[in-house]
Parts: C-alpha cells; sequence; structure tokens
C-alpha cells in the first residue's frame, strides 16, 4: 500500500529523520513509537504531501485512498456537525445525483443509448446499495455517538466547538470516509474513557491498513500488530504490539552494548600492543599490521541514550485549610452546563475530574482558578494559595524560543541557569534554541512544566498533562507527582495514569445539566 525508501529530512540543522524506509501492506495495523520529537508526526506529514524530504522516494498503491486526521484542518462557519459529517459521503450525492440525472433525461436518448444509460444507472444503484448510502444518517448517528458527538449536538455550528470537539468532528468525518489507509496521530488525546474504549474497538475489527501515533499504551497495544520504532532519526521494525516490541528492542540493545564493549576491549588490546611494539625493528612488523587491522575495523557505535526528563514541583509554604469552596456555583458560557454546585477542595486532597467531553472539565478548573466567571454563583478561594496551573494546550503560533518562553516569566535567572532547568525536563539545545511552534507536542508541554517547577506552589492543577508526552515522560511526571507534598487537581483521560495518585474522584457527568 506504501513504500518509502531512503527518506531524509532535515530542520534547522537538526537531523529528523535519517535513510528511513518503511512499507505498510494492505491490512496492516501499524503504531509509530518513539520518544517526543522524533519525527513521528514529520513523518505523516512528508508522506501526505505536506512537507517535503530532502530525499527519498514515496510510492503509495493507486488503489490507495489515504485518510489523515490533519488538526489544523479548517471548520466553515456556519455549518452543523450533521452538515459536516454528511460530506464524508461526497462522493455517493454526487453518484446520486448522476443516476437522478439519468432517468430524468430518459425521454431524450435514443434506443441505443437508452441500453447503455440503463447500464449505468444499475451499475451506479449497486454502489450505493453496497456502501450503504441509504443508510447514512444512521451510519453518522452510530459513528457520531462512540465518539460522543451525540452529547453535543449534532445541529450545533462548528464555529461554536472546543478544540477537543472539533478535532472528535474531523475524526469522526475521517472514520464515516472509511478510506482504505488511516493516518491518525494522537486520536486518543481529546478522547475520554468511553469513546478511547470505543475507537479501540472500531480499530481491532478494521479490516483496511492504519498509521497511529499514540503514547497510549494500553491502546496501541489492543490495536497494533506492528510497530516501528524511531530513535535518532531511524525507524525499525518490529512485529507484534507494544509488549512484544519492547521484550525485543531490550534484547536488541543489550546485544548492542555487549557488541560495543567486546570491541572497545579489542581495540583497547590492539592500541597497547601498538604502542610497546611499534619503535622496536624486531616487532616493527607485527605493530603495522595490527595498525591495519584497526583502520579496516568497522566500529560499533556507541548507543545514543535519550536525556531522560526529571520533574520536580517545589512545595512552597502550607496553604489555609480551604483551598476552595463554591456556593450554588453554575458553570457555563452563554447557558448553565450544570446545576449548582456546593463544594469545597481542603488542603491535602488530591482530586481527579473525569467525564465525557464537552461537559466542561476545563471550564470547571479555570473557574475553580477564577480564570473565568461563574454562568451564576460563587467561588471563594482559600488563603495563602501559591498554585502552578498547566493548560491542557499551548498557542501553536508562538514564536518565542523555549529558553525566551522562560526568560519572560523569570527574568531574574541566569542564561546557564535557564538552559539547565531546560535541560532537566529532557530537552536538548536544539529545543531550547527552537521557536516553540515547531516543537513537537511533548517538546511544547516539557516547556510548560518546566515553568511550573521553577516556582514554589502548594496546589497543583494539571489539565490533561499526558497529552503529547512519551512513555518515559509520563512515568517521570508521574513520580514528580507522587512526591507532590501539597493538593492536587487532575483532568485526565488515562486512569492507569491517575490511578494511584489521587484519593478522590469527581465525575462531572453527576452535576451536568446535559443529558448525556
Amino acid at each position: 500500500m506504501l513504500s518509502v525508501e531512503k527518506v531524509n529530512h532535515d530542520f534547522g540543522g537538526r537531523i529528523i529523520l535519517s535513510d528511513v524506509s518503511f512499507r505498510l501492506k494492505k491490512g496492516e495495523h501499524v503504531a509509530l513509537v518513539g520518544p517526543n520529537g522524533e519525527g513521528k508526526s514529520t513523518f505523516l506529514r512528508i508522506i501526505t504531501n505536506k512537507l517535503m524530504p530532502d530525499e527519498g522516494v514515496i510510492k503509495w498503491s493507486p488503489k490507495a485512498k489515504v485518510g489523515y486526521l490533519d488538526q489544523h484542518a479548517e471548520l466553515q462557519k456556519g455549518c452543523s456537525i450533521r452538515e459536516v459529517l454528511k460530506d464524508a459521503f461526497k462522493e455517493d450525492f454526487q453518484l446520486e445525483e448522476t443516476m437522478i440525472q439519468i432517468y430524468d433525461e430518459m425521454a431524450n436518448f435514443t434506443e441505443e443509448e437508452m441500453t447503455a444509460k440503463l447500464e449505468e444507472a444499475a451499475d451506479i444503484q449497486t454502489k450505493l446499495d453496497h456502501s450503504g448510502f441509504y443508510v447514512i444518517d444512521s451510519k453518522i448517528e452510530e459513528v457520531a455517538n462512540g465518539l460522543g458527538l451525540g452529547d453535543i449536538g449534532l445541529d450545533k455550528d462548528v464555529s461554536e466547538l472546543s478544540g477537543g470537539q472539533r478535532t472528535k468532528v474531523l475524526l469522526v468525518k475521517l472514520l464515516l470516509q472509511r478510506p482504505t489507509i488511516l493516518l491518525l496521530d494522537e486520536p486518543t488525546n481529546f478522547l475520554d474513557e468511553n469513546h478511547i474504549e470505543w475507537l479501540k474497538r472500531y480499530l481491532e475489527e478494521y479490516e483496511n491498513s492504519f498509521i497511529l501515533i499514540s503514547h497510549d499504551i494500553p491502546f496501541v497495544n489492543s490495536v497494533a500488530s506492528v510497530i516501528y520504532h524511531i530513535e535518532n532519526g531511524e525507524f525499525t521494525r518490529y512485529t507484534g504490539n507494544y509488549d512484544d516490541f519492547i521484550r525485543m528492542y531490550e534484547i536488541k540493545k543489550r546485544q548492542a552494548e555487549q557488541a560495543f564493549e567486546k570491541q572497545q576491549k579489542e581495540i583497547d588490546k590492539l592500541e597497547d600492543f601498538i604502542a610497546r611494539n611499534k619503535a622496536r625493528v624486531a616487532t616493527r612488523g607485527m605493530a603495522n599490521s595490527r595498525q591495519k587491522k584497526l583502520d579496516k575495523m568497522e566500529k560499533v557505535e556507541k548507543i545514543r541514550e535519550k536525556p531522560i526528563p526529571k520533574f520536580n514541583f517545589r512545595y512552597g509554604r502550607a496553604s489555609g485549610k480551604t483551598i476552595f469552596e463554591t456556593k450554588d456555583m453554575v458553570l457555563g458560557y452563554n447557558e448553565p452546563l450544570t446545576s449548582p454546585l456546593n463544594m469545597i477542595l481542603e488542603r491535602g486532597q488530591r482530586v481527579a475530574i473525569k467525564g465525557v467531553n464537552g461537559l466542561g472539565k476545563s471550564t470547571l478548573l479555570k473557574t475553580l482558578l477564577g480564570i473565568i466567571k461563574p454562568y451564576s454563583g460563587k467561588v471563594i478561594l482559600g488563603d495563602y494559595l501559591e498554585i502552578g496551573y498547566f493548560e491542557q494546550e499551548s498557542n501553536p503560533d508562538n514564536v518565542k524560543t523555549a529558553i525566551d518562553e522562560i526568560w519572560e516569566e523569570y527574568p531574574v535567572l541566569t542564561n546557564y541557569e535557564v538552559r539547565q532547568s531546560l535541560a532537566k525536563c529532557g530537552l536538548t539545545n536544539e529545543h531550547i534554541t527552537s521557536q516553540m511552534k515547531v516543537l513537537s507536542g511533548g517538546e511544547a508541554a516539557k516547556v510548560r512544566l518546566c515553568k511550573l517547577m521553577l516556582r514554589d506552589i502548594n496546589v497543583l492543577v494539571l489539565d490533561e498533562p499526558t497529552n503529547h508526552l512519551d512513555v518515559i515522560a509520563k512515568n517521570e511526571l508521574k513520580k514528580a507527582i507522587k512526591e507532590f507534598k501539597g493538593t492536587l487537581i487532575i483532568v485526565s483521560h488515562e486512569p492507569e495514569f491517575y490511578r494511584d495518585v489521587i484519593n478522590e474522584v469527581w465525575n462531572l457527568e453527576d452535576w451536568t445539566t446535559k443529558i448525556i
């Protein structure tokens, strides 16, 4: 279905992809995995012609109908969700128009034309029957409800949607198009548990090919049968799921380390012999022979280890006993989203907020923090609060470098201190001097986490902190959250991430005024 040969791509002097080869067979379920910033999304953009590689050949099968989840696609104001989803069947509607036109013009056909046109109309009818054209509305309802769009309302204007809801619409439209190849970049980032489960079942049963980028390991384990690991610009193919890949990768890594150590010992012996014998006439010949052997030796490269981020949230002074209290607080903008809420969060509580997308989890956080006003009622914040707030997404057009992003908030820090803080979060010199908008989602998240780590806090508020983070970064973040001594509020669609770091769950589904 797809063949990629010797693709190279540099960005700003940094090698992203090096001599990459890749193949996708019919019906294969492939996951691209690897640390943040290794070029996974870049690879998808190259194979869809959204980005030109420096070198290499990309060949798609003529039968390939490619569907790409492009989170930057425009949705036209004035269109309802239902209208956007119906556009997935544009080709079928065009076929129906052609068929109707044939029947409308029948009176004008000759007998010879009539036979040919009736055959054409019959072929179209067969195609439409086979594609399920006459049950389009129920198809739309089924997939839209599976991914939670029914909760929002299919007649809602797409211009009123949040970023996460917009991505859901694009994903549902893509699934309805049923391409022969699906390209999915972090599809679970804006889905809650129920909808991740639905998408997992859908992809498990998907008879066509897909290429998936995801750091959600249980999800990848369930849906992928081939893993391509991207590291240091190179792709390595493994058969099996993520757990199978990890086993094989560890064996391969140990073998490479042993081969390197063995060769280093041999090189040391040869160099020692040459140094001791090249000056003596009697042994100079043997020394030269050893030198030739050394010169011809194909060197085994030492494995380049990626920097492991170390997160640490500095605990400030103790807050007052009450973090916040709400009095008949109702969430909402133009209309109420919840019933009146009377709740108290006390010092030391560690809470996860859950609920299907579109119910207002991020709105709840911003209302509690005083960033936006409640629809009605009030929020009373406690005393001595030092809040560290991690927002779900950063500005996609931010032209500041990572180092400037930190400096703007902490102007008293030296250049060395800023660089050291960013390096601690697993960012290299190339990342530190790059504009925020060109960093991968995971790299940008690490910069935002770095900001939080540079000040004393006693309340940590995290809105989907694991979106975009690779497996190692997620594990390190979880350790830091466990070690943090203050109050915690976390919104996450990954229960396996937050389950053992919290002691209470608030389910927004219990408070909403929406029908779910």
